[in-house]
């Protein structure tokens, strides 16, 4: 049996560890608070493995880099928080568009603007959605421990590179600056997911064709040999622009259906003591762990609660959400914010049951005291 490797570590670490072992060989991006760590210790551990890391002159250029660095063969990551999200969301649209697979993290804290640099928040749950402009399709991630957090790192990075886009991973302030202890997975252990190479020859290479039985078209590396156009414009197979409504319509719509065709991959989900329950809370993140204390402290109380926590943000788990709705009386939904991933919630399970948002954003978790509270309440 293998000795495993056992450390006290920081969620921001986790998340560097995470990606050096799906293979990150390139991080781009500018310091900001409460991500700082990410970029630094990317900065020591990429030299070491033959890597690259460079420090932007801003949060724009840093997913420009990151967007260059894919494109040049190399899995590659971004780490930001909500001042800098805005910013890389014109780009972000851009990597869709061009399906150019790269991680981008995104640990949260308080807003609008510059908000609470240093206090930990929910915010950003429906820009990470609806972010950049026009139809697209997303991907985003949400950890509740140090250890997700270098699991769900390795997700993000194969889903990337599986269905060829951006995929962005929303931690937040407590997320990334607790440490706990984590027992680091054995190389061999981790599931690693690499973009799909051509098989043809180079002059027979189309950038954007899928053949049958892909979800996403193959990608070839500036440097190898094959010449091919990118643009952040509609375009047909070979990647140059199209103004040709139908080349739109089947564009936008292949990239949509690369996740509404595979929903039962992508869905991410815990439930916990919902066999019986009449309630359910619904939470994600770090508020998922005061979910689950105040679920305990309800049921020693004798009232049915169970928690569950959509470990994917987006797409949102529409089914199983459709699901719970018919099972329990109440839904409650908390999140550290003044009400965002509830309106999905009330979208998908209004007409089975009540809903209900616990919520705020003044930089302070939710505790276990306030989602009992509320449970009482709608009991």
């Amino acid at each position: 049996m293998k000795n495993k490797k056992i450390k006290l570590m920081q969620g921001n670490e986790a998340c560097v560890e995470g990606a050096l072992a799906a293979g990150m060989k390139f991080f781009a991006g500018y310091p900001i608070t409460p991500s700082t760590e990410i970029a630094e210790i990317s900065s020591l551990r990429l030299p070491r493995i033959g890597g690259k890391f460079i420090q932007m002159e801003d949060e724009i250029a840093g997913m420009a880099a990151v967007i260059g660095g894919s494109l040049a063969g190399l899995k590659s990551m971004t780490a930001t928080s909500g001042p800098g999200f805005s910013l890389k969301q014109e780009n972000l649209g851009y990597a869709v568009l061009a399906e150019v697979p790269c991680v981008v993290v995104n640990v949260q804290r308080g807003g609008p603007s510059t908000g609470l640099p240093t206090m930990p928040a929910q915010g950003d749950i429906m820009q990470a959605k609806w972010g950049t402009h026009g139809d697209h399709p997303v991907i985003a991630l949400s950890p509740s421990s140090v250890r997700e957090t270098f699991d769900l790192t390795v997700k993000a990075f194969n889903y990337a590179e599986k269905y060829r886009m951006p995929v962005i991973l929303l931690t937040d302030e407590v997320i990334g600056h607790m440490r706990e202890k984590i027992e680091i997975p054995d190389p061999d252990e981790i599931e690693i997911i690499d973009r799909l190479k051509p098989e043809k020859g180079l002059d027979e290479y189309k950038p954007y064709e899928i053949k049958e039985g892909q979800v996403a078209p193959e990608m070839a590396a500036y440097g190898e040999g094959y010449r091919f156009h990118v643009t952040g414009l509609i375009h047909d197979e070979t990647g140059f622009p199209s103004n040709d409504s139908k080349v739109a319509g089947d564009l936008v719509n292949r990239l949509m259906k690369k996740i509404d065709d595979n929903i039962d991959d992508l869905t991410l989900y815990e439930e916990y003591k919902l066999d019986d329950a009449d309630i359910a809370v619904i939470s994600y993140g770090i508020t998922a762990r005061s979910a689950k204390s105040a679920v305990d402290m309800a049921r020693a109380e004798g009232l049915k609660v169970g928690l569950f926590r959509p470990m994917i943000i987006w797409p949102f788990p529409e089914k199983q959400i459709a699901q719970l709705g018919k099972r329990v009386k109440n839904i409650i939904t908390a999140e550290m914010n003044l009400g965002q991933y509830v309106l999905e919630v009330e979208r998908v399970a209004n007409k089975y049951t009540n809903i209900t948002k616990c919520g705020k954003a003044n930089g302070e978790l939710i505790t276990p005291d306030e989602i009992l509270a509320k449970i009482k309440e709608v009991q």
